[in-house]
């Protein structure tokens, strides 16, 4: 018996199986193999098809059932994990009338700056506990305005997975840690927030039917499955965006835990009990996965749009693929702690909401010809990811969120010595790596949602720890001293 989870990401999508009693991973597949292109047809835009992501999901699926050797009937549940605050526009036959604007598309930030300022800003953060920004709402006030042919034609919008979910099943559902996220929940009402549909001039019959995070939420049609290669009538029992689900896969539930991770964008998820905003609105609060009414759950999400794809530009512009990622690694180690003065500003992926919806772009500053070289610029890069991250995890600080253990799956920039060693040493925390992906995590929920797993406990038996990366209070001072010659930089840039 298995559950199957499909990881809906902006480079990839990703299918995993778990083995039900056991709760361990027997195998995964991702498509496609090279990243899956992001189209910016303007400054700042940033653009998937969404037909692309169901086309993938169709061969991971296939290759890890192949990879496996697994009858589909043998898969009892299946769940997905999404790139979060995305938008989807479909008609009444789930026709997509445009291609999905992704979370790092920054169009739609006056749209949401405007609705902060009309409706108020103590109003918005105490009912919405974000600015719209350019979260997902905003994203369709965008369409509205931008493209009203299009917007007359809407019969729903959707998140990422919500679209996923609908190609697998026919029904057009949500859940309210989703909707949150698109800044579409009124926290104060326990309710989608009609007095952010009203200023937008939203109907509210385009939202999906809300269902529980952990539920069934559909079958497997016919046709879905034949494409698939799964069998009709498997349902979906789970759904998240990519973090809150990250944290999900880390077993990160309880107040006081942190989860983290540094694919194409870097985040720190942090869960409290307690509602809480920062009134900058430069880290956002969230309905985590795990929130019920008697036992409130509040996801504090920072993120920086321009992390792994950092070391992938580099890889791919500067280096050509000469070399390999753990090559990148080793000749960053050449270099010392600070990059011998060279300083990146990692923000070369759109506004960042930790800047204010700054946009600075990315830089290298200091670079002397006679000093430098490509173990400097490599280790620069990545040390600029880990103060961007540690600037936000500064302001989860202000609005209570402790850091004092940092989980992570073992994959992506943490693979990486030197990031995970910059981030212990700046922040003091212990680093726990974990034999897990977003892919995993989604099936666990999956089994969750399906009841066959009555608690935390019983899905995540077959999660361990494969690294614990300790801060080396020796190193403390000259990473510190790196980020603040960092920190000057970034200043002077804003």
């Amino acid at each position: 018996m298995y559950f199957l989870g499909f990881d809906l990401g902006s480079s990839s999508i990703k299918a995993c199986l778990v083995e039900a009693d056991s709760g361990k991973a027997v195998a995964s597949a991702f498509f496609p193999e090279t990243e899956m292109a992001i189209d910016s047809p303007q400054p700042g835009f940033a653009e998937q098809h969404p037909d692309n992501w169901w086309q993938n999901a169709c061969q991971a699926s296939k290759a890890v059932l192949a990879k496996a050797n697994v009858d589909p009937g043998a898969i009892k549940a299946i769940g997905i994990s999404y790139q979060m605050h995305g938008l989807v526009v479909v008609d009444q036959n789930l026709a997509v009338l445009r291609p999905s604007i992704i979370w790092c598309d920054s169009r739609a930030v006056p749209y949401g700056s405007k609705a902060f300022d009309t409706l108020g800003h103590d109003r918005v953060l105490k009912q919405l506990l974000n600015s719209p920004g350019n979260f997902t709402a905003a994203k369709l006030a965008w369409v509205k305005a931008n493209e009203p042919d299009t917007y007359a034609k809407i019969v729903h919008f959707m998140l990422p997975g919500d679209y996923l979910a609908a190609r697998m099943t026919g029904d057009v559902v949500t859940t309210a840690s989703g909707l949150s996220e698109g800044t579409l929940w009124d926290f104060q009402a326990d309710q989608p927030a009609q007095f952010l549909f009203d200023h937008f001039g939203f109907d509210t019959a385009l939202t999906p039917t809300i269902r529980p995070t952990f539920a069934p939420q559909g079958e497997l049609s016919a046709l879905a499955a034949a494409e698939l290669g799964l069998s009709a009538g498997t349902p979906v029992t789970y759904r998240a965006g990519d973090q809150p689900n990250n944290a999900l896969s880390l077993n990160v539930l309880e107040p006081g835990q942190i989860a983290a991770t540094a694919g194409t964008s870097g985040v720190v998820y942090g869960v409290s009990d307690q509602v809480s905003y920062d009134p900058q609105s430069r880290v956002n609060t969230f309905l985590h996965v795990s929130h019920t009414p008697e036992a409130p759950r509040y996801g504090v999400l920072l993120c920086v749009n321009g992390t792994g794809s950092l070391n992938s530009w580099l890889r791919n512009q500067v280096l050509r693929r000469s070399i390999s990622y753990n090559e990148m690694n080793e000749l960053a180690h050449e270099a010392p702690v600070g990059a011998d003065g060279l300083v990146c500003l990692p923000f070369g992926n759109g506004a960042e909401r930790v800047l204010g919806n700054a946009d600075p772009g990315a830089s290298f500053q200091g670079l002397q010809f006679n000093r430098h070289g490509l173990p400097h610029m490599i280790r620069s890069a990545q040390e600029g990811i880990v103060f961007a991250l540690y600037y936000g995890i500064r302001v989860m600080e202000s609005v209570g969120v402790g850091i004092q253990t940092i989980r992570a799956g073992e994959a992506n920039m943490f693979l990486s010595p030197l990031f995970r060693d910059t981030l212990a040493n700046l922040t003091g925390a212990v680093i726990e790596l974990y034999n897990t992906d977003g892919a995993q995590g989604a099936a666990r929920g999956a089994g969750l949602g399906l009841g066959y797993y009555k608690n935390a406990a019983e899905a995540f038996r077959g999660l361990t720890v494969t690294k614990t990366i300790e801060p080396d209070m020796r190193a403390q001072q000259a990473y510190r001293d790196a980020y603040g010659r960092w920190l000057e930089a970034l200043e002077a840039a804003l």
